[in-house]
């Protein structure tokens, strides 16, 4: 998604109204190290079921498997991630995937291969382009 405009009045508005195939792409959360070795690119959405460690904030070091992805807020929830609330009930801390980094896929999606698989072709043909100029 391109935006031309620096305003941010326009960009929050953007963001509050994104339609939904703009909001998976923006709850992306960058790779591990050994993920990005062996995949070749940066970052990818998250996904339930994905293994992430937080990196900012009070819980960072916390690492779980994502339970849920709230699209409508930007949230992701991560088990063992809970705050007990006055009457003794736990609730999952809501933490934006900015602040996560994937360490484990959660490969049993067929379309999530498929966009790897997307991505890895176009890298690589990116890559030949670079190296004929």
């Amino acid at each position: 998604m391109h935006i031309k405009t620096k305003q941010p009045r326009k960009q929050r508005r953007l963001l509050y109204q994104a339609p939904l195939h703009v909001r998976h792409k923006l709850m992306s959360a960058h790779l591990s190290d050994d993920l990005r070795k062996e995949y070749g690119f940066r970052s990818l959405p998250v996904r339930k079921g994905d293994v992430v460690v937080v990196m900012r904030g009070e819980h960072k070091g916390h690492s779980g498997k994502v339970i849920r992805v709230d699209l409508s807020k930007y949230r992701v929830f991560i088990e063992g991630l809970v705050r007990k609330k006055a009457d003794g009930t736990e609730v999952f801390i809501p933490i934006h995937p900015s602040k996560l980094e994937i360490i484990r896929l959660n490969l049993d999606d067929k379309w999530r291969k498929e966009i790897i698989e997307r991505k890895t072709a176009a890298k690589s043909l990116a890559e030949k382009g670079l190296r004929e100029w």
